[in-house]
């Protein structure tokens, strides 16, 4: 059985939902810790994401259904609190007219700290215990490798050009390899090219190549977002469509997943067992495109993974197609370390 590493998974992800009321320096609790990445979407309609992050800052946002550089919102997410974080009336985060969103949050270790660890020094707020650190660093144009802080290698990293737009969001992935990269803000499927320098990130370091805008273009400023897989805590892996019912061991009962085809164009599905209850997971959301939230009826959470059942879909399960995911646990499926307690299917 898969013992965890992690006690209580909410203790580090969690996520939050709530209405939009339109009501400035509004404090919304619930969390269970402060959070120092939050990723928000209005589940209703029609917007962009939001992301933000105790290292850039609150109020300095990013979207992941664009190419955009960061963008200071006053009236997005003011502030990050202890048990959650405050809200402007922007219609991303907190619209008048009642809107429903959805908010993914990660603990790491605040504003964070100085890294020498790599060629280029970076900044790095790091949870260790939860395999989760963001990392800002400054583009160098020259082959180089940044200091991540997890302790041990990470299994993906989002990447994301702050400082000028028009640059993807470039995504690391552990099943790809070191000589692939997929693209967050689009549907393509991967590409081969040595954005990693077709060099695998090392317990201490990512590498990043000379002169590419997206990861390391000389003098601008970048954010990684780096994740380590941690025993019944936190899974990164691939699968392989089959026109049928697929199962996926996780070893937990996931509370999040993300999974994108890696074959062809379509886009990143965001699910989570808070927006809904029971199997099938239904609600879905792309993280790049800004569509509002859909319904769906072919993944079901089990107590140690999750089962794809949709027949033939290019989003989940089309018959040859490779999918990489990644997922969090709501609870391992042994409970609690060095005690023999199962999780529950939904």
């Amino acid at each position: 059985m898969a013992y965890t590493t992690v006690n209580k998974s909410t203790d580090y992800f969690n996520t939050l939902l709530w209405q939009g009321n339109g009501n400035n320096a509004r404090a919304l609790t619930g969390v269970g810790f402060q959070p120092d990445f939050t990723w928000i979407k209005d589940r209703t309609d029609t917007e962009s994401h939001c992301l933000t992050d105790a290292v850039r800052g609150a109020t300095k946002s990013l979207r992941s259904n664009g190419d955009n550089a960061e963008a200071t919102d006053t009236d997005a997410l003011q502030s990050f609190n202890s048990d959650g974080f405050t809200l402007g009336d922007q219609g991303q985060v907190n619209k008048s007219n009642g809107d429903y969103y959805v908010g993914w949050n990660w603990k790491a270790n605040g504003a964070g700290s100085a890294n020498t660890d790599g060629s280029t020094n970076s900044t790095v707020s790091v949870n260790t215990t939860a395999g989760f650190s963001i990392v800002k660093y400054t583009g160098s144009g020259a082959n180089a490798t940044i200091g991540h802080g997890l302790g041990v290698a990470p299994a993906m990293i989002i990447v994301k050009n702050l400082t000028e737009a028009g640059y993807d969001w470039v995504v690391y992935h552990q099943s790809l390899g070191n000589g692939s990269y997929i693209r967050l803000n689009l549907t393509s499927d991967k590409s081969n090219g040595s954005v990693w320098q077709s060099t695998t990130p090392t317990s201490s370091v990512f590498s990043v190549v000379s002169n590419s805008s997206d990861v390391n273009k000389n003098g601008n400023s970048f954010i990684a977002y780096c994740f380590a897989e941690k025993q019944g805590y936190s899974k990164f892996g691939s699968y392989t469509g089959n026109d049928n019912s697929t199962f996926v061991y996780t070893g937990f009962k996931p509370k999040f997943l993300m999974l994108k085809n890696r074959s062809e164009s379509n886009g990143w599905l965001m699910l989570d067992s808070s927006r809904t209850a029971q199997n099938p997971m239904g609600a879905y959301i792309y993280a790049n495109t800004d569509g509002a939230e859909g319904t769906v009826t072919y993944i079901d959470f089990l107590s140690n993974g999750f089962r794809l059942v949709s027949t033939n879909s290019v989003a989940v399960n089309k018959d040859g197609n490779t999918f990489i995911y990644y997922a969090v646990a709501e609870e391992p499926f042994v409970a609690n370390v060095g005690e023999s307690i199962p999780a529950t299917a939904r």
